[in-house]
C-alpha cells in the first residue's frame, strides 16, 4: 500500500497533519508514502483532480486508488484504514 499525500505550505490543515504523518510513518516503517505540493505538482494535481488540501490518497499494490481521504483527518482514523488494508 502507497499513501499518495498533498499539500502546500501555506495550508493550515496541512501543516497539522505533517506531523501526525511523521508519526504514522515512524510507527509504521513498511509504510510508503509520497508527498506532493499542490503548486509545484500541478501535473499530478490535474491527473487526481485535487480539489481541497490537505488530500491523501490510498493506492494498492498494482497503484489503484481504493480510497481518497480530505482535510484534518484523526490520527486513530488514519492508523485503522492503514491497518485495514496494509496486504492491499
Amino acid at each position: 500500500m502507497k499513501v499518495l499525500k498533498i499539500g502546500a505550505v501555506w495550508c493550515s490543515g496541512c501543516k497539522v497533519m505533517g506531523p501526525r504523518w511523521k508519526e504514522i510513518e515512524s510507527e509504521n516503517p513498511w509504510l510508503q508514502t509520497e508527498y506532493f505540493d499542490f503548486d509545484q505538482n500541478k501535473d499530478f494535481v490535474d491527473k487526481y483532480n485535487i480539489t481541497a488540501m490537505p488530500t491523501f490518497i490510498f493506492l494498492d499494490k498494482d497503484d489503484v486508488e481504493f480510497l481518497r481521504l480530505s482535510g484534518e483527518v484523526d490520527k486513530i482514523k488514519l492508523v485503522e484504514v492503514i491497518n485495514q488494508n496494509k496486504d492491499k
